[in-house]
């Protein structure tokens, strides 16, 4: 039922650009496991083993803080319309501040977006499709703007205190280092 790959396929490029959610997975070697999921259309394919996402203003800073510890990191699409699938890519990230120059070179992939904290690069090693035959079948109904309306309102200023007061550190109590330089 699964299969592995060592690079993303055109056709799963394909359902990768076609999916309104995914989610990420991560854990430094001791700790909390975190799986996040993720929207808005920020993810980009760059070539066969290599994508990008715009990682936003959350409630947490977890995805980056384990990344600068451990880089391991775990994407993970379903298909909840059209036909069944899970595709996996595995690999190694990297993480981009809004003070790092890989994030002034890679930002204009996206859409502008109040309240974009990080630029996350994976370097993809395995690729792996399964089934998906227990993934429910569901209906896309709109994208939520709950989170560019909030992050709009904050402003720049506030979207800094945000991060202040709710990502500087971890779950597990690890600095985020989001404003070290």
């Amino acid at each position: 039922m699964s299969k592995k790959l060592e690079s993303i396929t055109p056709e799963l490029k394909s359902f990768i650009e076609q999916q309104k959610i995914f989610f990420v997975g991560t854990a430094m070697a001791e700790g909390t496991v975190n799986v996040s999921p993720k929207g808005m259309d920020s993810l980009r394919v760059i070539n066969e083993n290599r994508v990008m996402w715009l990682n936003l203003t959350g409630s947490g800073n977890e995805t980056a803080t384990h990344l600068q510890n451990e880089n391991r990191i775990t994407i993970m699409f379903c298909a909840f319309e059209g036909k069944p699938l899970i595709l996996r890519l595995y690999g190694k990230a990297k993480v981009y501040h809004e003070r790092d120059e890989a994030f002034e070179k890679y930002i204009d992939l996206f859409s502008t977006s109040a309240g974009a904290r990080q630029i996350i690069e994976v370097d993809v090693e395995l690729v792996q499709t399964s089934c998906g035959f227990a993934v429910p079948l569901m209906d896309f109904k709109e994208e939520r703007t709950i989170l560019k309306d909030w992050a709009d309102k904050k402003g720049e200023e506030g979207i800094r205190d945000y991060w202040k007061e709710k990502n500087t550190v971890s779950l597990d109590g690890h600095e985020t280092k989001i404003f070290d330089n």
